[in-house]
């Protein structure tokens, strides 16, 4: 059995709500870190969805995907028909990056989207199998993603969505 390499995975995005797919993105990146001998310290763990929008205008600050892609590199995990090979081509930051940007295929297709997800529990329709038990018990309990609960929240923008303005930009040595 060869020795473990350690290993810190860092994951953002809404996971609203958390699905078994958000769950998977942890076991590919860790196995493919593992089979590939790479000896990370703490990589930011995304979708190609997620990285799909570091083309965004305005949504990142070159500052920051400087500091991710340089500093601490990313696992990118593949999703449905995106491209993240051409993201990283196609942006001067991560192609300057690339040997920090680990990019895993899943192999295994799953669609399993957080807004279908909503859509369905707003139409209160099963989800079993696409969320965890838990997560599905405490969505009833709390009387999440009803068509009541999405119209009181219909117009909050969520802070991780809102485009950056002229705020000062700080690494983490700050």
């Amino acid at each position: 059995m060869s020795a473990r390499i350690p290993l810190v995975l860092l994951a953002c995005g809404s996971f609203n709500p958390i699905t078994n797919q958000h769950m998977r993105l942890f076991e590919l990146a860790r196995d493919h870190l593992h089979q590939t001998g790479s000896s990370p310290r703490l990589k930011l763990l995304c979708g190609a969805d997620f990285l799909d929008t570091f083309k965004v205008p305005g949504l990142w600050l070159d500052d920051h995907v400087e500091e991710v892609a340089g500093r601490f590199g990313l696992v990118c995990v593949s999703r449905g028909g995106l491209e993240p090979e051409r993201d990283v081509h196609e942006s001067e930051t991560l192609s300057r990056h690339w040997q920090n940007i680990f990019l895993v295929r899943e192999w295994v297709r799953n669609e399993t989207s957080a807004t279908e997800v909503r859509r369905a529990l707003r139409r209160g329709l099963s989800v079993k199998y696409l969320l965890p038990d838990s997560v599905i018990k405490y969505i009833h309990q709390h009387n999440l993603y009803t068509g009541d609960s999405e119209l009181k929240n219909k117009d909050v923008l969520l802070r991780p969505l809102t485009k950056q303005t002229e705020m000062p930009v700080k690494t983490l040595d700050d």
